[in-house]
């Protein structure tokens, strides 16, 4: 298992508003059921497809058709935990899997046990991310398409953290429950994840485009 803690890199998509509906990428179709795997340290290293260094801390993945840069809502079917991965590789090369995760997505998603999960897949347009130098940023601590999981993560990390908040997410046919915790700057965001993670979280720091 690395040993490195993939919450130090996973600075990654943008946080959206509550309740801001996600308009799919141009000529996406439909969302896509299937099988997932992931990969990680045999390909850390080595360039992708798109010509970038393939980092496994960070929140891509691998697709046979979707365009580079396209961003994809994973959902695990098997446990309801989701996550947002940036398409920049190709593959999987199995027939019974339509999409490779890197580990930091896998462990989001509470994969990485079982290698192949079934998994439903939302394909988003792109955000830009902003370059205001004031830029808050927020700590993701679960998300989930069940509603009554997510509001049981934010009463538990309520007892001992503060600015606990569920960010809604929709798309044109699934909403997804966001549990986040407001940190401030990229300094305090760092600290609060190394806290969460120590106490056994898997958490991912975003820029928080939309502070509420």
């Amino acid at each position: 298992m690395p040993k490195k803690l993939p919450i130090l890199l996973l600075l990654g998509p943008l946080v959206l508003a509550s309740c801001v509906r996600a308009r799919y990428f141009p000529g996406a179709g439909t969302v896509q059921t299937g099988m997932a795997s992931w990969y990680g340290p045999d390909f850390h290293g080595k360039p992708t497809s798109n010509k970038e260094i393939y980092d496994m801390y960070e929140m891509t993945a691998a697709h046979r058709t979707l365009p580079f840069g396209a961003q994809v809502m994973v959902t695990n079917l098997a446990n309801g935990r989701t996550a947002v991965v940036r398409i920049n590789d190709r593959g999987p090369f199995k027939n019974d899997r339509i999409i490779d995760v890197s580990y930091a997505a896998a462990r989001l998603l509470d994969m990485v046990g079982q290698g192949v999960v079934p998994v439903r897949l939302d394909i988003l347009e792109p955000q830009v991310r902003s370059s205001d130098p004031g830029q808050k940023f927020v700590v993701q601590v679960g998300s989930f398409i069940s509603q009554d999981n997510a509001k049981d993560l934010e009463s538990r990390l309520k007892r001992k953290y503060g600015n606990v908040y569920i960010a809604l997410f929709e798309t044109a046919t699934q909403r997804y429950y966001r549990v986040r915790i407001r940190a401030g700057d990229r300094e305090s965001s760092r600290l609060l994840a190394e806290q969460l993670w120590q106490d056994g979280y898997r958490v991912l720091i975003l820029e928080d485009a939309f502070p509420q």
